[in-house]
C-alpha cells in the first residue's frame, strides 16, 4: 500500500477516543477494582497512578512513536525502523500476541453479550446458587457460548471494514461516551444504596499497613496491562496518527481516561457489594456470579430497576468488550491488508474467520472439548497464559530496549516534540524512562508472575 493512500484519524477527539477505547477493556472493570480493595484501597490506587506515571505512559508513547514515524502495520513499522535486523521480530510478536487475544478475548466478549440478552429476558434472578449454576451451565454449554462469540466478533468486523475514519473512528464516537454514561449511571445507583459508604470508604481510605512489596509489583503489571501495551493496538492505531498529533499529551489523556473508568468501576462494585455484605472477589467470577447476586439481593424490592442495573451493567460491558475487540481486530487487518496487498475487507475478512475459529475452539475447550488441555490447563487457559504472562511482558521488554538502544536519539526526539514544535522539558525524563527504568519494571513484572521475585 502506498504511504500517500493511508488512511488518518479526522479529529484529535477522534484520536483520543479511539486509542482509550482500545485501553479500556474488561480487565479495568473486573480485575482493577478488586485489586484495588485487596491491596489498600486508595494507598494501592497511588501506587499504581506512579506504575502508570514511570512505566504505563513512557511505554505508550514508545510505541506512539514507533507507529506514527513507520504510518505502517506494527510488523512493517519495527521492520522499517530496524532497517531488517531481528529487532523486526518484536513487531511480528505484537501482531501475533493481538492475533491470539482477539480469539479467546472474544469468548469472553461473547459471555457479556449473552448476559445482557439473560438480564432483557429476566434469567438472572434467583439464589446465589442458580446464578452460579447458570454461569456454569451457559459457559460450559457446546454451542451457545460459540454463537455469542461469533456475534461480536462480526458486530467487530462490521466496524473494522468501514476504514478508519467511517469505522473505528465513528463507533468510538459513539461507543466510549455511551460507556461513561451508563458507568456514571450505575455508579449512582450503586452509592444510593443502604450501607453504600461502607464501600466507597472500603475503596477510597487508604490502609497502607497492606502495602507490601508485591503490591508494588501488582500495579505495576496492572498498569502495564490496562493501557494495552505490546498488543499492536496502540503501534496500529498510533500509524493512524497525524504529524501535529501531540503524544506526550494523548498519552496522559488516554491514561487519566483509563484510570478514570478502573475508579469509577470500583465505586460501581464495591458500595453495591457492601450494601448486602458481599465480599467480592476477581476475574469472571465477579462480573458473572458474584454481580448478578449483588443486584439481585440490592435491588430486591424494586426488581425493574434491578433489572434496568443489571441490564445497563452488561451492556457496559459489551461495550468495553467490544472497543478493545475493535483495536485488537484492527492489528492484525492492518498487517494483512499492507503486506498481502489487499482490501481492507478482504483483510478483515480473514481475520473475523481466524479468530471466530480460534474463539470456537477456546469456547469447546472449557465444555465438551475439555480434553483439549495441556498439564491440567484448558485451551482457553493457555492462550491466557502464553499471551498474557510470555507474550506482552516480552514484548514491551524489547520495545524498551529497541526504542532506547537501537533507535536513533534524534528521531526519538523528533517524533517526540513533534520536529521541535513542541516545547517540553519532558524529553529527557521519557529518554531515560524508555531507556533504563521501564525495561527493569517489565523485567519486574515477568519475574513476579512466575513468583521469582
Amino acid at each position: 500500500m502506498k504511504q500517500q493512500e493511508r488512511a488518518n484519524f479526522g479529529s484529535k477527539l477522534g484520536i483520543i477516543l479511539a486509542t482509550a477505547g482500545g485501553a479500556v477493556g474488561l480487565g479495568n472493570i473486573w480485575r482493577f477494582p478488586y485489586m484495588a480493595g485487596a491491596n489498600g484501597g486508595a494507598a494501592f490506587i497511588l501506587i499504581y497512578i506512579g506504575c502508570v506515571l514511570l512505566l504505563g505512559l513512557p511505554c505508550m508513547i514508545g510505541e506512539f512513536i514507533i507507529g506514527r514515524h513507520a504510518a505502517s502495520n506494527t510488523a512493517r513499522a519495527y521492520t522499517k525502523l530496524s532497517n531488517g535486523t531481528p529487532w523486526k521480530w518484536v513487531g511480528y510478536l505484537g501482531v501475533i500476541t493481538g492475533f491470539l487475544i482477539t480469539g479467546y478475548y472474544a469468548v469472553v466478549s461473547g459471555w457479556c453479550l449473552q448476559y445482557v440478552f439473560a438480564a432483557l429476558t429476566g434469567q438472572l434472578h434467583g439464589s446465589a446458587t442458580d446464578i452460579t449454576n447458570y454461569f456454569k451451565n451457559f459457559s460450559s454449554n457446546a454451542w451457545e457460548p460459540i454463537l455469542w462469540t461469533v456475534a461480536i466478533l462480526l458486530m467487530t468486523h462490521f466496524v473494522i471494514i468501514h476504514g478508519v475514519r467511517n469505522g473505528i473512528e465513528r463507533a468510538s464516537k459513539v461507543l466510549m461516551p455511551a460507556l461513561f454514561i451508563l458507568l456514571l449511571v450505575i455508579v449512582v445507583a450503586s452509592c444510593l444504596l443502604p450501607d453504600a459508604g461502607k464501600g466507597i470508604m472500603f475503596l477510597c481510605k487508604p490502609d497502607f499497613s497492606k502495602v507490601t512489596k508485591d503490591v508494588f509489583l501488582s500495579a505495576l503489571g496492572q498498569s502495564f496491562y490496562s493501557l494495552s501495551i505490546a498488543m499492536g493496538c496502540i503501534c496500529t492505531y498510533a500509524s493512524y496518527y497525524t504529524r501535529q498529533t501531540n503524544l506526550p499529551n494523548s498519552a496522559i489523556q488516554i491514561g487519566l481516561i483509563d484510570t478514570m473508568v478502573a475508579i469509577l468501576a470500583g465505586l460501581m462494585i464495591f458500595p453495591a457489594a457492601f450494601s448486602v455484605g458481599i465480599n467480592p472477589d476477581s476475574g469472571p467470577s465477579l462480573v458473572f456470579i458474584t454481580l448478578p447476586n449483588v443486584f439481585e439481593k440490592a435491588f430486591a424490592g424494586l426488581s425493574l430497576l434491578g433489572t434496568v442495573i443489571s441490564l445497563g451493567f452488561y451492556a457496559l460491558l459489551s461495550l468495553a468488550a467490544l472497543t478493545s475487540l475493535i483495536s485488537l481486530h484492527e492489528v492484525s487487518t492492518a498487517f494483512f491488508q499492507e503486506e498481502l496487498q489487499t482490501n481492507r475487507k478482504r483483510a478483515a475478512t480473514i481475520v473475523t474467520c481466524s479468530t471466530c475459529f480460534i474463539g470456537t475452539i477456546c469456547s469447546l475447550s472449557l465444555g465438551d472439548w475439555s480434553w483439549l488441555s495441556i498439564s491440567g490447563k484448558t485451551l482457553f487457559d493457555i492462550f491466557d497464559f502464553v499471551t498474557g504472562q510470555i507474550f506482552l511482558p516480552l514484548g514491551g521488554f524489547f520495545t524498551c530496549l529497541f526504542l532506547g538502544w537501537y533507535v536513533p536519539k534524534k528521531l526519538v526526539k523528533d517524533e517526540f516534540t513533534n520536529w521541535g514544535t513542541l516545547k517540553t522539558p519532558l524529553f529527557g525524563t521519557f529518554y531515560f524512562l524508555i531507556r533504563f527504568v521501564c525495561p527493569l519494571l517489565i523485567l519486574a513484572v515477568f519475574l513476579h508472575q512466575f513468583n521469582i521475585i
